[in-house]
């Protein structure tokens, strides 16, 4: 009857053979052929082909049960709960043709002979023959069973898999996309179990699951097995590398790394118990990674390797061998959300809170929602879901999708960047909030809130109603310039949505922003800690620094790698990280710093910037932060890394300041290193040239330039009506300055809020020379085109080729 084997090795298919093995087993297939040699691991097993599946129906009698049971679906006189379990039913009470039955045992038979081990335990996954396809993806619709031995329990878990191709959701996801029920037929991959109970296994994507940024590999871990993952049953372990960067084997370029709560891990069970059961884990377990560094890396080249050879972003699966060690991938498949974004426009949303939220997470997506809590314990009570409402609950599986899909946002108490509820809230454009604890007992049913993933990688729930916007971006339409316009970042989870952007590379980063949200704690209570005598402090600090052989390396750390997130999105362009410029009333805040902080009348012109570096009252403090650096250029591998100054008062501190920096490795020209210097006293401008003589490039700070010429505080109302960037005493120091730096040969930009809000001054920029302009991330496009507008009144000639260096501004 068959034409084609009913039962295929892994090593015979190829990425071709979908139709006859499914997506999951035709890839299998694929990496075994095409980057084992490559030295991508991929355990061995077999496959059933689709002709097998309707070989199983056809000597059932099932063809003609199916479609009257489907039939009276589609006319409303069964429910889609009744038809599938009717279904199922039928499929799982079938007998085997006796030709199947064979091929089967003789292909695990094969399989135990090759990994010298009678009755290997094995993984059963299903593979349909229309799934994993770009335009046709979703999680975890047909079933898995992991750790089967032995024949009798491999044909059961078979039966068990070839009844899942008609689970209720994957009934009701084959006709909203249109696909035939009986035109897809299901594959069964059976595959050798790595001993991932022994050791830990995960998830990981070729690409930013969050915002489609092609640069990052994304790994997520746990204990055991990676069933719990995909579940969002735990809080894993998570990193992200940076992928242009892998090829160097010199350097460790992850730039983003969590430890998570793994509460629990999946093992193998006693026969008595089934296959699987979770446990606790220890804590040494909790407290600890899953992966090494050099075993995250490794992942990363394998993620590189697979999405090399497939051309598309990948969605993968990995596992480590207990007993050898050995790193396996045990599937792979295109990845198909960010994957199918529209590239062309860009959401832009804003919100001001009137109120401190009431609970956080994980954000999932970019976008926000305000409904009614509908808190749902488990799936049997999903027809109590209200459409439009925010979904709150524990964990979700596939059997929650029909009520997910209704829903205007969603928040669970657990869960991953890989959890089923993340995947899901991504395939249907819902902003989510995973592994947020508290959410199913601090929200009620009924209750009005606030669903935001607008900050990064934290995701906010708000009490009531909150107002905001959204605006939509055409980045189609955003024109070339000879100016270079930047951006200003500071927010190391937030920065990379903004990779779309045709920017000319990042003018700004704010080092101080990412030791208050990243950090927390003040450099000097690291440094020494003898000295803070603050015990809630000391606790705190402890927790934080938990993991650190020292505790200054948890800032240097974290400094690093959160710097890293924002050099990657404009890598290999150029970067200018500000060494931090708190004032001492800020300083003060972080945790421990009152200990080490002076009180000041007016911090604002007070030790701020560059007059704290060389103080013995913050200089092993500054060490920290060049010693952060040297990691982010050195070990990382950001070159495109330059740093800047901010508030340098005179000549002689600039001369004090490089001589620290030197000592501490970061020798202005080392490795390509530049040093900036903000142009925002007017010192700066009396002296350019001396300064010029020191420093690479300029960037003028506006606000403060602007506060210091006029004599008129920034932040006071009385006067906000003559703070103006525009008044012709402020306009001369810009002119002034950016003349000075050209006849120096010296880059000069300007990172400020004025040329967005006002398009004449953008014109008189231009007109003025200025290489480039850093803005906010909302404002790009509006000053591209005001830039553009000018450049084109002014018809402006190509300005001076860069003066200083491949990374300058």
């Amino acid at each position: 009857m068959m034409g084609s084997p009913l039962v295929l090795d892994f090593a015979e298919l190829g990425r071709a053979d979908v139709a006859l093995v499914g997506g999951k087993n035709a890839s299998l297939g694929e990496m075994i052929g095409a980057l084992m040699p490559k030295g991508v691991a991929v355990p061995p097993g077999f496959a059933t082909t689709a002709d097998a599946f309707r070989l199983y129906l056809a000597h059932n009698q099932l063809e003609q049960l199916l479609a009257d049971h489907l039939e009276a679906l589609s006319c409303g006189d069964a429910s889609l709960a009744e038809t599938g379990h009717a279904i199922r039913a039928a499929i799982a009470g079938g007998t085997w043709p006796e030709e199947l039955e064979q091929a089967i045992c003789s292909g695990y038979r094969n399989l135990s002979g090759r990994v010298r081990m009678a009755e290997p335990p094995v993984a059963v996954r299903s593979s349909a023959t229309a799934e994993d396809l770009p335009e046709a993806s979703f999680a975890g619709q047909q079933a898995t069973f992991l750790n089967i031995a032995g024949e009798e329990a491999l044909l059961n878990a078979c039966r068990e898999c070839f009844a899942s191709l008609y689970t209720d959701r994957a009934i009701s996801y084959r006709e909203a996309h249109g696909f035939a029920h009986a035109a897809v037929a299901l594959s069964i991959g059976v595959q050798q179990m790595v001993r991932a109970d022994l050791a830990g296994s995960g998830v990981m994507f070729s690409i930013d699951t969050e915002t489609g940024f092609p640069g990052t590999v994304l790994i997520d871990a746990t204990w055991g097995l990676g069933e719990n993952i995909v579940q969002g049953a735990v809080n894993p372990d998570s990193w992200q590398v940076f992928k242009p960067l892998l090829d160097d084997t010199s350097l460790v370029p992850i730039i983003a790394r969590q430890r998570g709560e793994k509460a629990i891990k999946m093992i193998y069970a006693e026969k008595a118990d089934g296959p699987t059961k979770n446990i606790e884990t220890t804590p040494e377990e909790r407290g600890s990674y899953v992966l090494e560094d050099a075993e995250v890396l490794q992942l990363a080249r394998w993620a590189v390797a697979i999405e090399d050879h497939y051309g598309c972003a990948m969605d993968m699966e990995w596992a480590k061998d207990g007993l050898t060690g050995d790193l396996f991938i045990v599937q792979a498949r295109p990845e198909t959300v960010q994957s199918r974004a529209k590239t062309a426009t860009l959401k832009d949303y804003a919100m001001s809170a009137s109120a401190a939220p009431i609970l956080t997470g994980l954000a999932i997506g970019h976008g926000i929602a305000s409904g009614t809590v509908c808190h749902i314990e488990n799936a049997a009570d999903i027809d109590r879901f209200v459409d439009g409402a925010i979904l709150v609950t524990g964990t979700t599986d596939p059997d929650w999708v029909p009520i997910m899909q209704r829903a205007s946002a969603i928040v669970t108490d657990h869960g991953g960047r890989t959890s089923h509820a993340a995947i899901v809230a991504r395939e249907f454009g819902l902003p989510a909030i995973v592994g947020a604890t508290d959410a199913t007992r601090l929200l009620e049913d009924g209750q009005m809130v606030t669903v935001s993933c607008l900050g990064g990688e934290t995701g906010a729930i708000y009490d009531g109603q909150e107002d905001y916007t959204v605006r939509i971006l055409d980045l189609g339409k955003v024109p070339d310039t000879r100016t270079k316009v930047m951006l200003n970042l500071a927010e190391p989870s937030a920065a990379m949505r903004w990779w779309r952007l045709p920017i000319d590379g990042i003018g700004l980063t704010r080092m101080e922003f990412v030791i208050a949200n990243e950090i927390r704690v003040h450099p000097m209570a690291l440094v020494d800690p003898a000295a803070l005598e603050d015990v809630e402090a000391k606790a705190e600090i402890a927790a934080l620094t938990k993991g650190y052989d020292r505790a200054a390396d948890y800032f240097i750390d974290h400094l690093a790698r959160g710097l890293a997130r924002i050099a990657a999105v404009a890598h290999p362009r150029p970067v200018i990280v500000r060494m931090s410029d708190f004032k001492t009333n800020e300083y003060a805040s972080l945790i421990g710093g009152s200990a080490f902080e002076p009180v000041e009348e007016n911090p604002m012109l007070g030790f701020r910037g560059a007059s704290r570096y060389y103080s013995d009252l913050y200089r092993a403090g500054f060490a920290l932060e060049c010693r952060a650096i040297s990691r982010l250029r050195e070990q990382l591998g950001f070159t495109n890394v330059a740093v800047m100054i901010p508030f340098c008062r005179t000549v002689a501190e600039a001369d004090k300041v490089l001589g620290v920096m030197a000592e501490e490795g970061l020798e202005r020209g080392g490795n390509g290193l530049q040093i900036y210097v903000m142009c925002e006293i007017p010192s700066n401008v009396v002296l350019a040239g001396d300064f010029a003589q020191r420093f690479d490039g300029f960037s003028i700070g506006s606000n403060d330039l602007t506060q210091l010429t006029l004599g008129i505080d920034r932040d006071s109302d009385l006067l906000a009506d003559q703070f103006d960037e525009r008044d012709p005493a402020v306009e001369w120091m810009i002119r002034h300055v950016i003349a000075e730096a050209h006849r120096h040969r010296c880059q000069v930009g300007l990172c400020g809020q004025a040329p967005s809000d006002h398009p004449e001054f953008a014109r008189f920029l231009v007109e003025c020379g200025i290489d480039s302009i850093s803005v906010t991330p909302d404002s790009f496009v509006d000053v591209k085109r005001h830039v553009k507008e000018a450049e084109a009144a002014l018809a402006v000639v190509e300005p001076p080729k860069s003066l200083t260096g491949t990374h300058s501004l």
